[in-house]
């Protein structure tokens, strides 16, 4: 399980370090891809195995499907965490995230979501009120 949030430092060489409490499930290989609401998503190998063979199945007459598979699967790449625990940020993928210097690695069960820091401080400026809309939606869902 992949959970906590961290803030590190993305190197002038685009290099991010991952958690220490990462690196474990990322061991075995990882993929990076465009995230939605403007982050990257970070899986680990086997995760993304899966999900990549779910998108596969969709089905290419619906438009939303072919766009969702596309940004998805064409945005991927592997990753390989270097010797310091380190990966390196493919140049359209610090773009589409506007990554910055400062980020935030949220880890979310499945996957690691990495966001420049800005972009994460207003993302969470959701109000109680908000948090409270979005949980009774939730209901439905039996969460």
């Amino acid at each position: 399980m992949i959970i906590g949030q961290y803030n590190y430092n993305l190197d002038p060489k685009k290099r991010l370090t991952i958690p220490t409490k990462f690196r474990s499930v990322l061991s075995d290989g990882a993929v990076l891809t465009r995230g939605i609401d403007g982050c990257l998503f970070l899986y680990p190998q086997k995760v993304w195995e899966a999900l990549a063979d779910k998108l596969s199945k969709l089905p290419l007459s619906q438009g939303n499907a072919r766009s969702f598979a596309r940004v998805m699967l064409g945005g991927a790449m592997d990753m390989k965490l270097d010797s310091l625990g380190r990966i390196l940020i493919p140049d359209y993928l610090k773009d589409y995230a506007k990554l910055d210097k400062k980020t935030v690695l949220a880890g979310l069960y499945d996957r690691i979501e990495i966001w420049d820091e800005d972009r994460w401080q207003k993302y969470g400026q959701t109000t109680d009120t908000q948090v409270e809309d979005i949980a009774e939606g939730l209901k439905e869902l039996g969460i």
